[in-house]
């Protein structure tokens, strides 16, 4: 017996497939032991697996709200900041943080549900199943020990009864050797007696070898199924148990890094949107947009004139004519610093902003006024939209009476025709705010020009006046709050002379424009002005000169009537063939 499990423990280490009842048939604490201990790892691995989850919810927990710390807040004053690429960039990389975090997330779910939650189910199983087995094993031990009892419990016996035995035929023995010297009756009765006690004895010794023989055979047999069927079978099955608990923490380690690697495409995008982000930052673009930001649209002052105190020294006045000469000398003067020094300042205050945003500065006016005409504009869209819907549904409900009352879409109908009037007279309005100061932007931006030109031509002399310097001190005016206000009649005075002596060379010296097109008048426009033309609301007038830009289109209403209209008031039908036609709206 001894050489097969010699051989056997030998092909174990070949083959790598041994058999736990063949080699460790005598090893039962230990095996209980290692069992325990197996499930004591499984217990610590699971809790590993379970602290590793708390983290990455934790650490994604914590991303998230340094990701929301710094988003955009509704109705921020920050708000603005974003219209940097810079600022873009790093709102996009918080988002892809957030993106970022929620894989964290996926890993702590995925290792929670398909690792953790597992485990535990299993290492209950795995209790209960080592418990039946080795409930099993000390039930087979016990039924051997039993046996061995009985063996050496009937062994004992059959000793015990062979020495009285022994004894019955000594006594036997003794009393016959006396009665053959006596030869008395009495005697005879006592050898008789013991002869029949050792004939007893001598029986139930020989039942007790019987008995022995009997218990010796079971036993034999017992102990062979015991260590060659029962306990190879259990252990058996407890090799298998722990197999299987093994190849179980195998599995858990590999989806480990599974849960792991399946989010890292996910992972690696969110950080090619952060690196994506980075290289959409433009400086020069920030640069642009900070003049787009504070361009206030006011032109630079012009030259400081002289002015001539000697006169007053030759005229006969008095000491307080004198006086006040200088006096309103100076406030002149102050007021001649004023834009420099104040104005751009104070027109950049918010504290009493006025509708049409007139306390602005003329750029920063138009952009206001524009993105105020796109709201509106998005807003008349979705009325229009839900004005649709409702009508259809209203159809629907004439066709399919048993749907709904046709009437009961009435009230809200009627409700969205009034707010749409009232959005169209809003949009109305601010077109023709934002027309007025893209007027005054093209004005403004002719006259610098033209200034600038005068200034160049007349270096190298002292200038004794400056015109500029006196039409900017008579319409420039400002209010104590720091609004913006000008001259409406002196400053639309000097602007259009300045238009109109461009308009007189481009009528005199040119030959009529042809005919690009024709457009339709949608408001009435009164062309006050040198240079525009007037027209009535659906009037025809033929378009020879496209927008360049600045908002005004160039129209003629026959051979001797032609002048500028605003461009938002009109719609143009344009010929695409005809030479020069361009679109600029």
């Amino acid at each position: 017996m001894h050489s097969n499990r010699g051989l056997s423990r030998r092909n174990c280490l070949e083959t790598m497939s041994c058999s736990w009842g063949t080699e460790l048939w005598d090893q039962f604490d230990n095996l209980e032991k290692h069992t325990q201990w197996g499930i004591e790892f499984l217990e610590r691995y699971t809790k590993f697996v379970k602290e590793r989850s708390e983290i990455e919810l934790s650490y994604a927990k914590q991303i998230r709200n340094l990701s929301k710390k710094y988003q955009l807040k509704k109705n921020s004053k920050d708000e603005e900041e974003y219209k940097y690429t810079s600022c873009r960039a790093f709102l996009i990389t918080l988002n892809e943080l957030n993106d970022y975090a929620g894989q964290h997330e996926v890993i702590a779910e995925n290792l929670s549900s398909q690792i953790t939650a597992e485990l535990t189910r299993y290492t209950q199983e795995l209790k209960a199943e080592r418990k039946s087995h080795f409930h099993d094993g000390r039930r087979a031990q016990q039924h051997i020990e039993n046996s061995w009892k009985q063996l050496e419990s009937s062994k004992r016996r059959f000793e015990r009864d062979c020495k009285e035995a022994d004894r019955a035929q000594h006594y036997f023995d003794k009393v016959d050797a006396d009665i053959n010297v006596t030869k008395a009756d009495v005697e005879k009765r006592c050898s008789l007696k013991a002869k029949q006690q050792a004939q007893l004895r001598h029986q139930v010794a020989e039942d007790s070898k019987n008995e022995y023989l009997t218990y010796l055979q079971k036993f034999n047999k017992d102990q062979h199924e015991h260590y060659y069927t029962l306990i190879p079978h259990i252990f058996q099955r407890i090799q298998e148990m722990e197999e299987r608990r093994v190849g179980r923490v195998r599995e858990s380690m590999r989806v480990y890094t599974e849960v792991e690697r399946k989010v890292l495409p996910i992972v690696s995008k969110c950080l090619d949107g952060m690196t994506k982000a980075a290289e959409s930052i433009e400086p020069k673009m920030d640069s642009k947009q900070v003049v787009e930001s504070y361009k206030s649209g006011f032109e630079p002052p012009g030259d400081v004139e002289f002015e001539d105190y000697s006169v007053s020294m030759k005229r006969a006045v008095s000491e307080s004519s004198f006086l006040n000469a200088r006096g309103e000398s100076r406030r002149r003067s102050r007021s001649k610093l004023w834009p420099l020094l104040k104005r751009n300042k104070l027109s950049l205050k918010l504290g009493t902003g006025q509708e049409d945003y007139s306390h602005l500065p003329p750029e920063q006016r138009r952009k206001k006024l524009q993105a105020k005409l796109n709201d509106i504009n998005k807003d008349i869209q979705k009325e229009m939209d839900q004005r649709d819907a409702l009508t259809k549904m209203k159809d629907v409900y004439i066709k399919n009476p048993h749907l709904g009352d046709p009437d009961s879409i009435d009230p809200r109908l009627e409700e969205i025709t009034q707010s749409l009037e009232k959005l169209q007279l809003e949009a109305h309005k601010f077109e023709g705010w934002l027309t007025e100061v893209e007027r005054k932007l093209l004005e403004k931006g002719s006259e610098s020009q033209r200034r600038q030109s005068n200034h160049f031509d007349s270096q190298g002399n002292t200038p004794l006046t400056n015109n500029y310097g006196q039409n900017r001190e008579r319409s420039s005016a400002h209010s104590p709050d720091g609004s913006y206000t000008e001259d409406p009649s002196t400053e639309t005075t000097m602007q259009f002379k300045s238009r109109s002596t461009e308009f007189d060379d481009e009528f005199d010296d040119e030959e009529p424009l042809p005919t690009i097109g024709t457009c339709k008048a949608l408001y009435p426009f009164e062309g006050q002005n040198e240079g525009t033309i007037s027209m009535a609301e659906g009037e025809m007038l033929y378009v020879i000169e496209e927008d360049k830009g600045d908002g005004w289109t160039r129209v003629r209403r026959n051979e001797d009537e032609e002048g500028y209209v605003p461009t938002s008031y009109i719609k143009l039908f344009l010929d695409t063939n005809a030479k020069g036609a361009m679109t600029y709206i």
